[in-house]
């Protein structure tokens, strides 16, 4: 397969400060810093072409120091960028304080842009993203974009796929025609902002976004593992037991698998096993990517996490 994979959405500066100690609130904490590129779909394009899968990426950076730098890395990790925005200003970033053990305590997001990847400039973009094998957006693009990508998958028949990123994005797709969409990917705090008040157990909210037409819901839980829900059959995979070291960008690394597994022509089990062992190496490692790995060697960790 040679069709590219298109991401759409978030392309940010990562700037991490690392608790040395447990974070308090209200006074000075010791901390280390990191600075790298970030953005869930520029992370998600970064590590697939990283494994030698083709990809573009649709995004908005600033004409500052920061946005060249951002274009320089994607360009490096082999990411096309023929449908990029280049705005004047400071680009986006992505601000996270990490406590001791490695996990998110908050974070901000300033200067994104995102709301410049707007359904007009999609359509402009139209001949290019008629190329994909898959599309994918992060939920951080306007509710009208997204709606404008399903209707464009609906009538060209390719695949598109939502990642909800964080609740407050997930709640704009509470209210929106998703009918035909092929995959989206909630953890269990965005799965509750995507459904209506009645739908108040897992099951019930994997059940009407089902109803609402949408192919596959694949839920994250965390270091309890995943389910990949369809109307055909659930598969469930328990998270590999590991020492976490940060906590930035494993989900964009568990969908990165799951695609590139798809990309493979792997079945469902066997992309979640996929995802599982990428996410499971980038919480090793600081940064949002895992350049130590190429998609031989990924492959064959599988077996290091899930022992046939």
């Amino acid at each position: 397969m040679t069709k590219p994979v298109i991401s759409i959405g978030a392309a940010l500066v990562d700037e991490l400060f690392h608790a040395t100690e447990g974070v308090l609130t209200a006074t000075t904490n010791p901390a280390t810093v990191t600075k790298t590129a970030g953005g869930v779909s520029r992370n998600i394009a970064h590590q697939l072409s990283l494994f030698g899968v083709p990809v573009q990426l649709i995004s908005a950076v600033g004409n500052d120091s920061d946005g060249d730098w951002l274009r320089q890395v994607c360009a490096e990790a082999g990411v096309l960028m023929d449908g990029m925005i280049i705005r004047d200003g400071l680009s986006g970033k992505y601000t996270g304080i990490l406590d001791a053990d490695g996990s998110l305590y908050t974070a901000f997001l300033t200067n994104a842009s995102i709301h410049l990847i707007t359904p007009e400039h999609l359509q402009k973009n139209r001949d290019l993203l008629s190329t994909a094998a898959y599309l994918l957006a992060d939920a951080n693009i306007s509710r009208e974009s997204i709606e404008w990508l399903l209707a464009f998958s609906n009538e060209t028949g390719i695949p598109f796929i939502i990642e909800p990123v964080s609740v407050p994005p997930a709640r704009k797709l509470k209210d929106i025609d998703l009918r035909g969409l092929h995959l989206v990917t909630p953890n269990e705090d965005e799965i509750p902002a995507i459904c209506s008040e009645k739908a108040f157990f897992t099951q019930q909210q994997v059940e009407e976004l089902l109803g609402r037409g949408v192919h596959q819901i694949w839920l994250h839980n965390g270091q309890h593992g995943s389910a990949l829900y369809s109307r055909e059959q659930t598969i469930t995979l328990p998270a590999p037991d590991i020492e976490v070291v940060d906590c930035t960008g494993a989900g964009d690394g568990s969908l990165t698998g799951f695609i590139l597994g798809k990309y493979l022509g792997l079945p469902d089990e066997g992309c979640l096993k996929l995802a599982h062992t990428l996410s499971a190496e980038i919480l090793q490692v600081h940064g949002a990517n895992a350049p130590h790995l190429d998609q031989e060697q990924l492959l064959n960790l599988v077996h290091k996490y899930y022992p046939a």
